[in-house]
């Protein structure tokens, strides 16, 4: 969430920046909201000044045998006044609140302009997608044909959009969620951590889930208690920490969870239905670092750095963008997606979004560290997706397979398997 006096210093130059996320600022309206919360405790200060002194003039005129009655009840006329003037001020801090978590995080003026992905820079393309002799076939053949993904079954079960992996298949999804976690903790020093799969509303706005985004959350709850199923780890790894300081020594901290991810996909009907691209629960590998804010770029390098090792690890061909800035999550202020080549499709396609959200999430969920001053002031936090299981998945089947049907795996997998070949009826093979 935004700090409302730094948006209004900035004035027209937050309108131009968030213009290119194509949100429009009404500056106009934010600036009365924050002019009556001003007054509002301006007026409350003034009266309980003016309160403090009464009692003192009462205190004064009974000893000295003076009437003080007046004195009282005036006393009970600021009381009625103090409340109401705090009453008033609760009711403009909610709309000023309802007013600041709806407006995005402000782009940085390194990421390009645009609203979609044709306006994003590639940054970097690694590995060279391979030339097949045959025509490839996508994933869902594959896996259909391989007999480890079931679609009609997990459609029986829940509807479309959810998948049921068996044998060979559910092998895999465990052997990279391993592999993945193990670069993680071993290699770039992540925690890892469990965490629940259902949070509270407070934890969903401290990431910036909600209030903006309700309709593409799970809803449950028990009796007066709602509960949401998390979109992503994210959501839990840095709302840990919301409400607390943390000591300056201890940053940067970095998290990682293997977590299932629950969306609605609201307004995403017609794209990607086929296979496991886009699922309404799929599995994820999440990494998130809380850091100093002038050390978030640094940070967010690191991160897809961290991300694209899984990559390297499994052999994939892949590619890096810059996002453009009307492209980005609501919390970001910088986007790299990492895209993976998917042979069926001929084109790269998103399996990473690593965000810089700067201090945007940590004002929301007033997390902090101390400076040497002993000033407080919020933490930088980022996220990225280390790597999602099924899209990673289908790439890895995509990518690797042959001509008779079989699958041949990259070695790093094999210590969490036993095989490095599947063969076109499904059986694993040394």
């Amino acid at each position: 969430m935004h700090d409302a006096r730094a948006l209004i210093d900035l004035g027209t130059e937050a309108v131009r920046k968030l213009a290119r996320r194509g949100y429009s600022l009404d500056l106009s309206s934010l600036e009365e909201l924050q002019s009556r919360r001003v007054q509002s405790i301006r007026s409350a200060e003034e009266m309980r000044a003016e309160a403090k002194r009464v009692a003192k003039e009462v205190q004064r005129t009974a000893k000295e045998g003076g009437d003080i009655s007046d004195l009282k009840e005036h006393a009970r006329k600021l009381k009625e006044q103090i409340r109401e003037v705090e009453a008033d001020q609760e009711v403009i801090q909610k709309e000023l609140d309802e007013f600041l978590l709806g407006i995005p995080n402000l782009p940085l003026e390194e990421t390009p302009d645009g609203n979609s992905e044709e306006f994003a820079t590639e940054i970097r393309k690694v590995g060279i997608p391979q030339a097949f002799s045959f025509s490839p076939k996508d994933h869902v053949d594959l896996g259909e044909a391989l007999g480890i993904f079931d679609f009609a079954r997990a459609t029986k079960l829940s509807g479309p959009r959810f998948t049921v992996t068996r044998g060979v298949g559910a092998e895999l999804e465990r052997a990279l969620a391993s592999l993945f976690l193990a670069i993680h903790t071993r290699r770039h020093g992540y925690v890892e951590h469990g965490v629940p799969f259902l949070v509270t509303p407070a934890t969903m706005t401290g990431t910036g889930q909600l209030p903006k985004f309700e309709e593409d959350l799970f809803k449950t709850g028990v009796a007066d208690r709602p509960l949401y199923l998390i979109p992503t780890a994210e959501v839990p790894l840095t709302n840990l920490y919301a409400d607390e300081i943390i000591p300056a020594k201890e940053l940067p901290l970095a998290l990682t969870a293997h977590t299932p991810c629950f969306r609605s996909e609201a307004g995403s009907y017609g794209r990607d239905t086929r296979g496991v691209l886009r699922q309404h629960q799929f599995a994820k590998v999440e990494m998130v670092r809380l850091c100093a804010a002038e050390d978030s770029q640094k940070e967010l390098d690191a991160m897809v750095g961290h991300a694209e090792a899984c990559l390297k690890e499994l052999g994939l061909a892949y590619r890096v963008i810059l996002l453009p800035a009307g492209d980005m999550g609501f919390s970001a202020q910088m986007t790299y997606d990492i895209e993976v080549w998917l042979p069926s499709q001929d084109t790269y396609r998103e399996v990473s979004s690593v965000s810089d959200c700067g201090t945007f999430q940590a004002r929301r969920a007033n997390i902090r560290t101390r400076d040497a001053d002993g000033k407080t002031t919020p933490v930088a936090t980022l996220n990225g997706s280390g790597l999602p299981i099924g899209r990673t998945l289908a790439a890895l089947l995509e990518q690797n397979q042959q001509e008779d049907g079989s699958i041949v795996l990259p070695e790093a997998l094999t210590p969490y398997l036993g095989y490095r070949r599947i063969s076109a009826d499904g059986t694993p093979q040394e």
